[in-house]
């Protein structure tokens, strides 16, 4: 029995709060149980240097944890004065992650920042923020096609992200921060609808696992981001 009570094959509740910030052009608050990650879309007319001239945009990520979003206090980033190794690790996934699905010629010559910043976790914070992002960008992108400023729309496929684990010997879903903390092995797949694989982080931690060990992570993987691909229709319809 898992910590939580929950079956190997079920998810935490996804909840996905459209519009939760005024400014952004697009924004959601998106939930995993107890881990919650605020995303919103920036637009801006402006892409980086060395893309200038070629006529297609950026789609870029950025990512951060607030002080008290885990049990003990940790402390800013910026009061640090630089960003751990994770951070980058984590923004630089995102941003991948929502690229492999933009036609970046479509978006024209401006850049959309997606920032995902955990309010609070419990497990699986990449993972949300991945699929909370696209979220927050189809709304940006929806901003852009309505007043004009694009004729066609450059998201071409949902993608999400969910972790699985193997946890005391067998495969589960959806990891949370107890799980994850006493796995045998945990993976974060990235897929994209249709069955498309965008990115697979997978790693042993206390065993090692073998090839059919992975393709069960895999096809709990395909399960989850069927749910969570669901999840983001209903949030932007």
């Amino acid at each position: 029995m898992r910590p939580s009570g929950r079956t190997p094959d079920e998810m935490r509740a996804i909840t996905i709060e459209t519009g939760f910030t005024k400014h952004a052009e697009g924004s959601c608050l998106i939930s995993f149980g107890d881990t919650r990650v605020l995303c919103t879309a920036s637009i801006e007319e402006r892409i980086p240097p060395w893309l200038r001239g070629k006529g297609e945009g950026w789609v870029t990520g950025e990512y951060s944890m607030l002080p008290r979003a885990t049990h003990t206090r940790g402390s800013r980033e910026a009061a640090r004065g630089k960003q751990s190794g994770r951070t980058q690790e984590i923004q630089r996934l995102i941003g991948r992650s929502l690229r492999a699905v933009c036609d970046l010629k479509k978006l024209g010559e401006r850049q959309i920042t997606l920032d995902c910043d955990v309010i609070q976790a419990d497990g699986g914070t990449r993972t949300a923020s991945i699929s909370g992002a696209w979220v927050a960008l189809r709304l940006a992108v929806n901003s852009l096609m309505a007043s004009g400023a694009i004729k066609e729309d450059p998201i071409t496929a949902k993608i999400a992200a969910i972790s699985c684990g193997i946890f005391q010997g067998a495969p589960v879903l959806d990891l949370d921060y107890d799980e994850d903390s006493n796995a045998d092995a945990d993976a974060n797949f990235v897929l994209i609808e249709g069955g498309q694989i965008a990115e697979v982080q997978a790693t042993a931690e206390g065993a090692t696992y073998d090839e059919e060990g992975l393709l069960r992570l895999l096809r709990l993987a395909n399960i989850g981001c069927d749910r969570i691909f669901t999840a983001q229709e209903d949030a932007v319809k």
